[in-house]
C-alpha cells in the first residue's frame, strides 16, 4: 500500500497526497478509525517530504476525512453514507428532442474531417496563434487586474462590462454606424449573438433568407430554430439582387441573415453599389437584416466598405453582430451586438435568463488591450502576414487546381469551385489518403448543391504544406475528373 503513488510535475505534491489519500478513504481501502502511518513513515514510502505528508493529513482533517488524536496519531473517520438510492438507468436516446437530435447530426466536430497526425489541413479559418500579441495581453491583464480586480472576478452586468461597450460604440461609429437610437451587448462571441437574435423574434412566415453557400454555423443556428432558409446564389461582388428580388416577390421573410465582408466560405466583399442597393430592396420589402461582421478587418486592398448598417443611417432595421474572434484572439469568447436600442433591451434580458453575463474578466482584458492602442499594432501584422499567406495560397491554386472558379478578396481563406459534377467529397477521399484534407463545400450550401465547391483554410498552414498539399489537391482533382 502507498507505494503505486506517483508524482505527477506541474501540480503541488502536497495535493497529489492528498487526492490519493481521498481516492482511498472513498473507496474504503482505508476503514473508519484507521491508523494512518505516521508522517514520517508516510513520506519514506511515498517518497516525498515530510512536510508535503503534513500538508496533506492537514487538508484531509479539513475536509473531515481524517482526525487527529494528541499524542497517537492521526486517524481515518467515519463517513456518513447516503442510503443507497434503487439503482435504474433511463435510455437518454429515446428522450432527446428533435432540437438536440438535430445539432447532434450537424456537428462537424463529431462528424467532420478527422486528421491523423502528419496531415495538411486546409479545414480551419482560425487565426494562426503564432502571431498572438501574447506580450501585450499579459499586460492588458495585469493592468486592468491592478486596477479593478476584486470586481473583475465577481458577477457582470448582463448587458456587459460598461467600459468596453462604450468603446465598442466608438469603434463602430468609427465605420461610419449612426449609433442614434441604437444600443450594444455583449455576448459569448458571435454564436451567441446570432442565438439570442433568433430566440428573440416573432416568427411570423417562419422563413428566413441569407446568401447561398453561407456560413455553416448560421445553416445550423436557423434550422435548430426551426426557420425554412432560401439561398440565394452569389455573383462576384455579392449576392444576386434579381435573384433576391424574385424570392422576395415570391413571399414573406422574417428576416435576412448576411455576410457582406469577406463572406463565408466564398471569401467575397460585397462592393458598396450593391449594398446600397440591397438596403434600398429589403428596406422596400420590410425584411430586418441581421448582419454577421465576419473578418470585416482582414482587407488587403481597396478601399474601406462600410457595414451595411452603416448604410441605414438612424433607420433601425439591421442588427449588426460582431466579433474579434478571426481578427484577434477566439479564445477570448466576446461579441457583440448592435442594434436598435429596444430590442437590445429584450435581449438583455433573454441573455440574463440564459448565460447571466459573458466573462467580466475576458471583456475587461479586451478592453484593455484596445484602450492600450494595440489593436491597429496588432492588424497590420496580421494583415501583412495573412495577406503574403492569401497570395501564395491562390498562386498555388492557380498554378495546381484545375478550376472553374476562385474566389477570396481577403480573410483567412479561398473558395474553390470546378465542373459541374464534380463530387469535392469523393476528391477528399481521396486526397486524405494522401495526407490532405479540406472542407467540402456542400455543407455551406441551404439547398444540398455545391458538391463540386471546397474551402481552403490558409491560416494555420505553413508555406510548405499550402504547396505540397494543393499539388497534392490538383493531382487527385485531375485523375478523378479524368476518369468522369
Amino acid at each position: 500500500m502507498y507505494q503505486d503513488f506517483k508524482l505527477v510535475e506541474g501540480r503541488p505534491a502536497y495535493v497529489q497526497v492528498k487526492e490519493y489519500l481521498k481516492r482511498m478513504i472513498m473507496k474504503s481501502v482505508l476503514q473508519p478509525h484507521q491508523k494512518l502511518p505516521s508522517t514520517r513513515e508516510l513520506s519514506e514510502l511515498m517518497s516525498v517530504s515530510r512536510n508535503t505528508i503534513i500538508s496533506a493529513y492537514l487538508g484531509l482533517e479539513e475536509e473531515g476525512l481524517v482526525y487527529t488524536v494528541k499524542g497517537k496519531g492521526s486517524y481515518i473517520a467515519q463517513i456518513t453514507a447516503s442510503a443507497a438510492a434503487p439503482s435504474w438507468r433511463l435510455d437518454w436516446q429515446e428522450r432527446m428532442n428533435e432540437q438536440a437530435r438535430m445539432a447532434e447530426a450537424m456537428d462537424l466536430m463529431k462528424h467532420g474531417i478527422r486528421a491523423e497526425r502528419g496531415t495538411i489541413s486546409f479545414t480551419s479559418i482560425a487565426p494562426n496563434e503564432k502571431l498572438f500579441d501574447l506580450g501585450n495581453v499579459k499586460r492588458a491583464f495585469l493592468d486592468r487586474m491592478s486596477v479593478e480586480g476584486e470586481v473583475l472576478l465577481n458577477y457582470g452586468y448582463a448587458k456587459g462590462y460598461k467600459p468596453l461597450i462604450d468603446l465598442l460604440k466608438q469603434y463602430m461609429e468609427q465605420k461610419g454606424v449612426d449609433l442614434a437610437g441604437k444600443d450594444l451587448l455583449i455576448t459569448n462571441g458571435f454564436t451567441e449573438g446570432l442565438d439570442l437574435v433568433l430566440s428573440s423574434l416573432t416568427k411570423r412566415s417562419g422563413a428566413v433568407i441569407c446568401e447561398n453557400p453561407t456560413h455553416h454555423t448560421a445553416i445550423k443556428n436557423l434550422r435548430l430554430h426551426g426557420y425554412e432558409i432560401t439561398g440565394i446564389g452569389m455573383e462576384r461582388d455579392g449576392i444576386d439582387l434579381e435573384q433576391l428580388e424574385q424570392a422576395l416577390r415570391r413571399q414573406s421573410f422574417d428576416c435576412a441573415y448576411l455576410v457582406p465582408s469577406y463572406h463565408n466560405p466564398t471569401g467575397i466583399v460585397m462592393s458598396p453599389e450593391k449594398r446600397l442597393e440591397l438596403m434600398k430592396l429589403l428596406t422596400r420589402y420590410q425584411v430586418p437584416v441581421i448582419e454577421d461582421g465576419f473578418n470585416e478587418e482582414l482587407r488587403y486592398s481597396g478601399s474601406h466598405v462600410s457595414p451595411l448598417i452603416a448604410a441605414v443611417g438612424q433607420g433601425n432595421g439591421v442588427i449588426y453582430l460582431g466579433s474579434f474572434s478571426k481578427v484577434l484572439f477566439p479564445g477570448l469568447r466576446v461579441g457583440w451586438v448592435l442594434a436598435d436600442q429596444e430590442l437590445i433591451y429584450y435581449l438583455e434580458s433573454l441573455k440574463r435568463a440564459r448565460s447571466i453575463h459573458t466573462s467580466t474578466l475576458d471583456q475587461s482584458i479586451l478592453y484593455q488591450y484596445l484602450l492600450n492602442g494595440n489593436l491597429d499594432k496588432y492588424l497590420r501584422k496580421a494583415r501583412t502576414e495573412y495577406k503574403r499567406k492569401y497570395e501564395w495560397t491562390k498562386q498555388c491554386c492557380e498554378a495546381y487546381l484545375p478550376y472553374n472558379r476562385l474566389t477570396g478578396d481577403g480573410g483567412l481563406h479561398l473558395f474553390v469551385s470546378f465542373s459541374e459534377g464534380a463530387d469535392t467529397r469523393q476528391l477528399l477521399e481521396i486526397c486524405k489518403q494522401r495526407g490532405v484534407i479540406f472542407t467540402p463545400g456542400d455543407i455551406f450550401h441551404t439547398d444540398g448543391t455545391g458538391q463540386h465547391t471546397m474551402r481552403l483554410g490558409f491560416s494555420r498552414v505553413s508555406d510548405e504544406d499550402i504547396e505540397a498539399g494543393i499539388r497534392i489537391i490538383g493531382e487527385a482533382a485531375r485523375e478523378m475528373f479524368t476518369q468522369t
